[in-house]
């Protein structure tokens, strides 16, 4: 069996105040509005994006699941 093939994308935030990428292994990334932030994620995987309203709450709102291959190439 090969391995999953690694990617490399990019995610940048235009509308939410802070987006937080959730991948598979449980790590995240947060991003703040009018930033954008490269990443390496495998094919196959299965990305959540999720809103933070505020930042002093745990509550957050699911924006979208996302395959890894859909994100934009990172040059």
């Amino acid at each position: 069996m090969k391995p999953a093939k690694r990617l490399r994308k990019k995610y940048v935030n235009e509308k939410y105040p802070t987006v937080v990428l959730k991948f598979e292994d449980g790590h995240e990334i947060p991003i703040p509005k009018g930033e954008g932030r490269a990443f390496d994620c495998y094919f196959g995987e299965k990305v959540i994006i999720m809103a933070i309203w505020d930042p002093t709450s745990r509550e957050r709102d699911l924006i979208e699941r996302r395959p890894a291959d859909a994100f934009a190439n990172d040059p």
